[in-house]
């Protein structure tokens, strides 16, 4: 694909670019080598071009068109679904908001009815959608959900802004959700948990990423130091409440009485989520966030690999990258009837949510997926 970059072609580019210093090349090249990123990773080209090039809104909708359309005309040749049966769309994308909306290019785009509910939002439109779905029984939702990188592309020399640069790349995923009875015999999954959690309230969480200018004028991403401590916290409220839900009744008491009597100075429980969970989806952000999360949740390394492999594959593609995770599990044929699948994402704010899934049924490798090769 014209679209797909390899680490060592992505700091030949910004070199070229002559946007950046030499210390500003080396900080990149050093974040790309340790961000757990592969050489396959997809980004559009035209955020390298030399100054005075600017990126501008255009280039975001083109690539945001791109990604979307493709996903979703994968999803009606699956589902054999019309444009016209479609009742609610929800779309979210990290960064980008554009004027049409991201929603209105795709009803734009597939011709959708003129008085269909239609939402921009984050993995939140899961549960917008399902909230919808419960007020319009026997109803078709689109939920589509992506991430655009040129228009929040930085060119300046900021270190903390330099930073996304070097972890987000362009992705898209497209769900079609159903509160028809009669779609239950052919659904692969059904929705039984989901839990929002938003720290927004503390000064840390609200400023540990936001996009801003620089000194220069240059507008980027900024992240700062205290992102993963702030979303530590945000994770731990938010399993303090999902635990209830989901886990046994001897792991919660070990959970609660801990909660209770822990003396300070001892390490707080950690419920044992394999007990809850077959599989685990973490929203793939960066190898040390993902190596801080396996530490504090305790997972083996089968539970981390769809994360992993969606790092290295398609880098940080925001909230869609939950969903080529669970694309990643189906490929290899891992998810069977009564199997349980927690997808855990998170967003500035500080936001984290988790959203549960229950297999329906043995799911079978997709003939169309992100993971299956095309033949040439």
């Amino acid at each position: 694909s014209a679209s797909q970059i390899s680490k060592a072609e992505f700091i030949r580019l910004a070199k070229q670019s002559g946007n950046f210093t030499d210390a500003s090349i080396e900080f990149q090249h050093r974040g790309l080598k340790n961000s757990g990123l592969g050489d396959s990773t997809y980004m559009p080209r035209s955020v390298f071009r030399p100054a005075p090039h600017k990126i501008t809104l255009r280039d975001g909708r083109e690539e945001a068109a791109m990604v979307m359309f493709g996903a979703v005309d994968d999803l009606l040749a699956a589902t054999q679904i019309r444009p016209k049966d479609i009742n609610i769309l929800v779309v979210n994308c990290g960064v980008l908001n554009t004027t049409p909306s991201l929603a209105s290019m795709v009803i734009n785009h597939y011709k959708l009815k003129h008085n269909i509910n239609s939402f921009n939002l984050g993995i939140v439109a899961v549960d917008l959608a399902r909230d919808l779905l419960t007020a319009y029984p026997c109803s078709h939702a689109l939920v589509v959900s992506m991430e655009a990188v040129s228009y929040t592309w930085y060119s300046g020399n900021r270190t903390d802004m330099l930073l996304p640069n070097c972890f987000f790349r362009m992705g898209a995923a497209a769900m079609l959700l159903s509160s028809c009875r009669i779609d239950r015999w052919r659904s692969k999954y059904e929705l039984k948990q989901l839990v929002r959690t938003h720290k927004g309230m503390d000064e840390r969480s609200f400023k540990s990423i936001r996009v801003r200018e620089d000194a220069e004028g240059k507008k980027g991403i900024s992240v700062s130091k205290d992102v993963i401590e702030v979303g530590g916290h945000a994770l731990k409220a938010n399993i303090t409440t999902l635990g209830p839900l989901v886990l046994p009744v001897s792991e919660q008491f070990h959970f609660f009485t801990n909660l209770l009597f822990r003396k300070k100075e001892t390490k707080p429980y950690i419920p044992d989520y394999k007990l809850a969970f077959e599989h685990v989806c973490i929203l793939a952000t960066s190898k040390k966030v993902l190596d801080e999360l396996q530490s504090h949740l305790e997972l083996t390394e089968e539970y981390m690999e769809a994360s992993r492999k969606t790092l290295e594959r398609f880098g940080n593609t925001s909230s869609s990258s939950v969903w080529y995770e669970l694309a990643y599990l189906e490929a290899n044929s891992r998810v069977k009837r009564g199997d349980r699948i927690w997808q855990i994402a998170f967003g500035s704010g500080f936001k984290c949510n988790s959203v549960v899934w229950k297999a329906l049924r043995n799911v079978r490798k997709p003939r169309v997926s992100p993971w299956v090769e095309e033949p040439n």
